[in-house]
């Protein structure tokens, strides 16, 4: 599935629109980046600019940022409300999806290396990048700002992570990290008092409130043995939360910031203040998000709403996501458009076209084209997608199955990875089709002189490696279905045991089309040991999906008669 990682880097300047354009514009004129959102301010003259790719793009992306905004801003003349070190002041990158910490923070080893090496700016790393503990925290290592930062970094303990120890009057240091996912969250409640939702804030935030000798926020506060206030902990950890009035609205609202979705996501969030407002005779009518999220806070959502009520858990992203929506209130405020408030869908929405947006005719029609692709790799890949579907659909059915109950955590979990199946496989339908267009962009590359050559010889191997890797993985994937479909037909509702047999026969096809694939990809490999490789790891999964369908179709057909 596709790596996506988010940045945000925030620069000094949020008064000369000119100047932010031509940031903006060099992040954005990366290839396999979505520029998210832009946001000047005037008043602390920064603007905080949001984009998001694969972390090789993301790293190109800011490096061009920051390199453009030491171009263009001069911290001698810098003035704003906010504290600043530098022309790039800060500069996270935050996992969105299929990005681990470990990629996360070499993305910033890596950018601050070439801003260090290649820009001359001295560079700290922070958060979970930061090679020395003591200078995690963003605060700490901007104290003093632009203006004590020329006597700072003549100390030892602030020497630079990259870049010279010597501070550059122009455009300043630069701090660059990976850090958590924050998710800007408001509970609406049914009460214009502001007090009142303060007191739902102190109930769930993971600071809690001051220990008082009569309980109440009008008794005297009980010291520890440091004389400092004793805290009864809230509910929710990494939570940080305040009650406030909003006139718009006419209702007050829990404001609250996730710092941490991993372990306190969006739902234990609102099921807290829902908890929270019943005890204070309150009811909590809906939420807002404000910005945009990562599509994983509301498909686990929609999951732990199904859960609730003891249903399948099996829904695709889309049921689920509009679940959550439904759940949590999204929509009480404003409409709450999923393609522009998850990162995700807004990437796709701008990104390039797909076969996936296409009804089942427009489908047909465009591989009837005589356009060669989408061909046989992504018809393949579709046929894996449809027999892992319908190894799900009996899964779900199974689990609504009147009687069979205490079934419901089995089923609900094969539907589940059937989704996930489902998802990858379609993935790999675009995919197929971007590989074969990489190969013909390839050949289409200059060949007058013999750089051009070279650089052409080299790029089309690229090319056919992954187009031979691409229905690879295809039958790597859909090849995991069979165990699924096994034991939908051992153990799933009967009656749709010939669902079963149609799962089999799709996912045999899309092994055998993919293998297809890869053997017309690797005719064009100079490269013997990886030909060799690649072609032994296609004949060996072609030997075993005719074994599995072998004992699989027997349980369907013993049971069809």
């Amino acid at each position: 599935m596709q790596k996506v990682i988010e940045c945000v880097p925030n620069f000094s300047e949020g008064r000369d629109p000119e100047v932010i354009r031509q940031i903006s514009a060099a992040i954005e004129a990366v290839e396999g980046i979505s520029l998210l959102n832009v946001d000047p301010g005037a008043s602390t003259n920064r603007t905080v600019v949001t984009f998001a790719g694969t972390p090789e793009a993301a790293v190109e992306a800011a490096f061009r940022g920051i390199q453009k905004a030491a171009e263009l801003i001069d911290m001698r003349k810098h003035k704003g409300a906010h504290p600043r070190m530098g022309a790039t002041d800060v500069c996270p990158f935050i996992p969105v999806s299929n990005v681990s910490w470990e990629e996360a923070i070499a993305c910033a080893h890596q950018l601050g290396k070439r801003v260090g090496e290649e820009l001359g700016i001295p560079v700290y790393l922070y958060e979970k990048a930061a090679k020395n503990p003591s200078r995690s925290n963003l605060s700490i290592i901007r104290s003093g700002e632009y203006e004590g930062f020329f006597e700072k970094i003549k100390e030892a303990a602030w020497k630079p992570d990259f870049g010279p120890s010597v501070f550059n009057e122009k455009s300043g240091a630069t701090v660059i990290g990976a850090r958590e996912f924050l998710v800007a969250y408001n509970v609406n409640l049914n009460t214009r008092a502001a007090r009142r939702a303060t007191s739902v804030a102190f109930d769930v935030r993971e600071n809690g409130r001051v220990k008082t000798d009569d309980g109440t926020p009008r008794g005297k506060p009980i010291l520890d043995a440091s004389g400092e206030p004793e805290r009864v902990p809230g509910m929710l950890k990494h939570v940080k939360a305040i009650g406030w009035y909003v006139e718009e609205y006419g209702f007050a609202q829990v404001s609250m910031n996730l710092t941490n979705i991993e372990e306190t996501p969006l739902h234990a969030a609102f099921d807290a203040c829902n908890e929270a407002a019943s005890k204070r005779g309150l009811r909590v009518t809906g939420s807002e998000v404000v910005g945009m999220l990562p599509k994983k806070c509301l498909v686990d959502a929609g999951k732990y709403f199904l859960r609730k009520q003891q249903w399948s858990e099996g829904a695709s992203e889309e049921e689920l996501i509009a679940i959550a929506i439904r759940s949590m209130g999204l929509n009480e405020l404003k409409p709450f458009d999923p393609r522009e408030r998850i990162i995700e869908f807004k990437m796709e929405s701008a990104g390039k076209k797909s076969l996936l947006k296409m009804n089942l005719r427009e489908f047909c029609n465009e591989t009837l084209s005589d356009s060669p692709a989408p061909g046989g790799g992504s018809v393949a890949a579709l046929m894996g997608a449809l027999g892992s579907s319908l190894g799900g659909m009996v899964a779900n059915l199974s689990a609504g199955k009147r009687g069979w109950e205490e079934k419901l955590s089995y089923f609900s979990d094969w539907a589940v990875k059937a989704q996930q199946l489902k998802d990858e496989l379609l993935f790999l339908v675009d995919e197929d089709t971007a590989a074969f267009n990489k190969v013909m962009d390839a050949f289409a590359l200059p060949k007058e002189s013999a750089e051009e050559k070279v650089a052409r010889s080299a790029a089309i191997q690229q090319a056919n490696k992954y187009a031979a890797e691409i229905p690879l993985r295809v039958m790597e994937t859909s090849f995991r279905s069979y165990r699924l479909l096994a034991e939908m037909a051992d153990q799933g509702n009967p009656a749709s045991i010939s669902d079963v047999g149609v799962g089999l026969l799709a996912v045999r096809a899309c092994i055998a089309g993919a293998a297809l694939n890869v053997r017309i990809n690797l005719a064009g490999l100079k490269d013997e040991k990886l030909r060799s490789a690649l072609a032994e790891q296609s004949g060996r999964i072609t030997a075993e999906s005719e074994a599995e369908f072998g004992k699989i179709i027997q349980i369907v057909e013993s049971k069809i008669s």
